[in-house]
């Protein structure tokens, strides 16, 4: 562990961006372990599967929407700790830490009021069909009593990989991802608890990873220390932080919206399959996209720290290589989803007929995936400089005026109804990627101006 305080801002660039990256991609990796273990379990429950699986993947939007007010804190308040880190003021950016501790118990706590009082009625809006809505809500009873560890882990880990240590970051997925690869068969499978096990091995080990992180945040291997007296909300420290992190939310939450129009736009025209199988294209586009989260995660700290420092050569740098990587990356995982569609959903599900449906629908959701790396690199820069109005505006463009609108007006275009409903993702992207490509091109140049004129000042 480097313990040079300014590594941020004098290790090499390309060496800096591999170090932090590489842990932060296996943290997303093995984080989707969390999001799809339950369901490659579940699919494989004998006789009932099926209709477990699409009873839990209605579940989803609600747990977008409890990770994306973890990301509402986190991924506004890390970022701008590293800018504090990187002009100098550890003590601003303790303040930060704390400030954001304080909001993510506040939030953790009415989530869950709010889920355990109303998760059946969200259910049942969200596409849950008579067949399916107990077993939706036997996992989100259990779930719900454990937002506050999913809360705390995702939110606070935020802060570890911001100060440059990639690796503990990394270890708070691994830790509880292991535990819940060994919970879960045994309380699905071994304990007979089905669907219910699934959640209670889902949170038992988000609270072990949740104790992990704490425990480093108070300890005196982190820079950045989480101290009573910075334990409190001051709204100048709390609102730039959210500010900053509504365009992740907008990110994070649209996609629980965005789960409810096409689970109901696919239960009105294909029935309980097509929403079946559409819980498997969301695991395998995640698949896609957390390498590249994993990616903009670890050129975060680098970007802002040395935004903080004004050395906008060392911010050129970094960005082009996280556009580089990110591009190679989704390339990669585009590739092998079309090639091997029907391996991807067979890690799910067995029956034939569901086999061969959800197959042919992966090849046509994730057609442009291979443009997601450019996305995600422009929406990672934008949110690592502090811009929140562009990172806002491009996450709003991608989801609400061009996604969801395409869900209901796609299928008027073609014979094909649920096929057509599947063509509106890469639809969006395509015309999302081109305007976020026009827009960070004019913020990123102005951004460099700014930083260049203030070190000839």
């Amino acid at each position: 562990m480097d313990t040079n305080k300014e590594f941020l801002g004098t290790e090499p660039v390309g060496r800096l961006l591999f170090r932090l990256a590489i842990p932060s991609v296996i943290a997303q990796l093995v984080n989707l372990l969390y999001n799809i273990i339950d369901r490659v379990y579940i699919g494989h429950m004998p006789g009932e599967g099926e209709l477990a699986l699409t009873g839990v993947g209605v579940c989803l939007p609600i747990i977008m929407v409890v990770s994306a007010f973890a990301a509402l804190i986190s991924s506004g308040g890390a970022p701008r700790a590293s800018i504090s880190m990187g002009e100098g003021n550890t003590e601003a950016a303790e303040n930060i830490l704390g400030g954001c501790f304080t909001a993510q118990l506040v939030v953790s706590t009415l989530l869950t009021a709010v889920l355990l009082v109303w998760n059946r009625d969200f259910l049942m809006a969200f596409g849950c069909s008579e067949n399916t809505i107990e077993y939706a809500v036997s996992y989100m009873n259990i779930y719900a009593a454990g937002t506050i560890f999913v809360q705390l882990t995702l939110g606070m880990n935020a802060f570890i990989t911001a100060q440059g240590f990639a690796k503990t970051g990394m270890a708070t997925v691994l830790i509880g991802a292991v535990c819940n690869i060994i919970l879960d068969p045994l309380f699905i499978f071994g304990l007979r608890m089905g669907v219910s096990g699934a959640a209670l091995a889902t949170i038992l080990s988000q609270g072990v990873s949740c104790v992990w992180v704490i425990a480093f945040l108070c300890g005196r291997k982190s820079k950045l220390r989480l101290r009573r007296r910075c334990v409190k909300i001051d709204p100048r420290i709390i609102l730039p932080c959210l500010s900053l992190g509504a365009a992740t939310f907008i990110m994070q939450a649209s996609e629980s919206v965005i789960s409810v129009c096409f689970n109901a736009s696919l239960l009105r025209y294909g029935g309980d399959i097509a929403v079946g199988a559409m819980t498997i294209l969301t695991s395998v586009m995640q698949f896609s996209m957390l390498p590249l989260q994993g990616i903009g995660q670890g050129a975060q700290p680098i970007i802002s720290y040395n935004f903080g420092a004004r050395n906008a050569e060392r911010v050129k740098k970094a960005y082009a290589l996280l556009l580089l990587s990110c591009l190679f990356c989704s390339t990669l995982a585009w590739g092998m989803i079309m090639l091997f569609p029907r391996f991807f959903a067979k890690i799910f599900i067995v029956n034939i007929a569901w086999l061969d449906f959800t197959a042919a629908a992966l090849r046509v959701y994730c057609a442009v995936n291979l443009l997601m790396g450019i996305q995600i690199a422009c929406q990672m820069t934008f949110v690592s400089l502090g811009n929140a109005p562009c990172s806002i505006i491009v996450a709003v463009v991608r989801k609400f005026v061009l996604l969801i609108p395409l869900i209901y007006i796609m299928p008027h275009l073609f014979e094909d109804k649920v096929r057509a409903i599947y063509l509106a993702e890469p639809v969006a992207d395509t015309l999302a990627v081109t305007f976020t490509v026009i827009l960070f091109a004019m913020q990123f140049r102005k951004a460099m101006r700014r930083l260049n004129k203030t070190d000839k000042l």
